[in-house]
């Protein structure tokens, strides 16, 4: 009888230390899934949001009163893609993106779909199939999002845009500030006109009349936009005297812009670095030869027999020519390439002519592409200069 006492209490006992040591590990938590993204802020970029694909200043995200790990965000998107990020200024850091590329964000709601985040490969991306106002919201707690299509984006009334001829006047295009003689667009219907050519990073703005600073000018509808490599940041434009908004470039190089005067849109593509590699925007172009070479010089499209220009003895950077122009295309490149894969240089834009009052637009670039050329209007002898310091062209009609 002592016996099996002594066996109850032993077994009463381990039952004790037991249960103690089960309650004692009851704060222990096996989490199944990902730990909650612990950010203050968020921002979401791409060419369907506000500011586009420009990484340095991405549309941001509000922390919700209730959850600072819930995100929301509620305006215009535009048809694109989109994806998430936690910083700015770097295509290096992880991004939130959808489970899988391509993921459609509509008229029909999401709720609480799962996503990812990773930096690099897969580059995964939403896409808004229809622009349009959005309510977005992001919980970074349990890594899901939900969206709701609102409405139709709000579309100021916008008369269309009637000019005859456009220009584009700043410091970043080939002609600066100067407002008698600005770069002229090239007009392709009523309401389309484009540019392609050069520009440098600094500021522009475009205008239908030459010679004035109180006239009207073709702006950008909102401050701050700017023009990288990946086009607008905002394609608005508005017809007014002021707010005295400008475009920014960022990235120097040669565009092509289209301006949709009828739905007061603009538009660009980056076409190519207005340098070669390791030529800087106002270097000079360091060689002892140039030629001409084209349909409009006496030697044709023959890289065996380039016009050789003659390098002046008071200026290393000025190369002359004289002699006759035919009706006609030409460039000029510092050496022979029968290939033609070398860098020429060229003008800013490919409806720029040379004829009895000289040359359109003075100013040149030098690149492998596109592939614009000057074109002579009327046949005769001239003058040609180039200056490889100043980047500038001039002809001289002499007879």
């Amino acid at each position: 009888m002592k016996f099996n006492n002594i066996l109850y209490s032993a077994a009463a006992l381990a039952m004790t230390a037991s249960l103690c040591s089960c309650e004692g590990e009851k704060d222990l938590v096996i989490i199944d899934g990902n730990l909650p993204i612990k950010t203050s802020v968020l921002y979401m970029v791409g060419n369907a949001t506000p500011n586009g694909w420009d990484i340095d200043n991405p549309t941001p995200f509000e922390a919700t009163g209730e959850d600072p790990l819930v995100f929301t965000w509620q305006g215009n998107l535009l048809a694109g893609e989109m994806k998430l990020c936690l910083v700015t200024g770097s295509w290096d850091s992880p991004f939130i993106r959808p489970e899988i590329n391509g993921s459609e964000i509509g008229r029909e709601p999401i709720v609480d779909a799962a996503f990812q985040m990773n930096a690099g490969d897969p580059d995964n991306k939403w896409i808004i199939t229809e622009a349009g106002v959005y309510s977005l919201t992001f919980d970074l707690r349990n890594w899901t999002m939900s969206s709701a299509y609102l409405g139709e984006a709000d579309k100021p009334a916008k008369e269309p845009i009637k000019v005859d001829r456009l220009f584009v006047v700043g410091d970043a295009t080939p002609n600066g500030w100067n407002i008698d003689t600005p770069t002229a667009c090239e007009k392709k219907s009523d309401y389309i006109f484009e540019y392609e050519g050069k520009l440098t990073a600094g500021e522009f703005k475009a205008v239908a009349e030459t010679g004035s600073w109180d006239a009207k000018f073709i702006r950008p509808a909102v401050e701050g936009v700017k023009l990288t490599k990946v086009g607008f940041t905002e394609p608005g434009i508005v017809y007014t005297t002021s707010p005295d908004n400008k475009w920014t470039v960022t990235d120097a190089g040669i565009y092509h812009i289209v301006f949709d005067l009828e739905n007061c849109t603009v538009t660009a593509t980056f076409t190519a670095d207005s340098q070669e590699p390791g030529e800087e925007p106002g270097d000079v172009i360091e060689t002892e030869t140039l030629y001409l070479i084209g349909d409009a010089t006496p030697g044709g499209w023959s890289m065996d027999n380039l016009t050789a220009m003659t390098q002046s003895d008071d200026d290393k950077y000025l190369f002359v020519w004289e002699g006759t122009l035919v009706s006609g295309d030409m460039k000029a490149c510092i050496e022979p390439d029968s290939s033609f894969g070398c860098p020429f240089l060229r003008p800013t834009s490919n409806d720029c002519t040379i004829g009895k009052d000289g040359v359109q637009d003075s100013a040149f670039v030098y690149t492998t592409s596109p592939d614009d050329k000057w074109t002579i209007v009327d046949s005769g002898r001239y003058r040609i200069e180039f200056n490889l310091k100043e980047w500038t062209i001039k002809a001289t009609f002499l007879d």
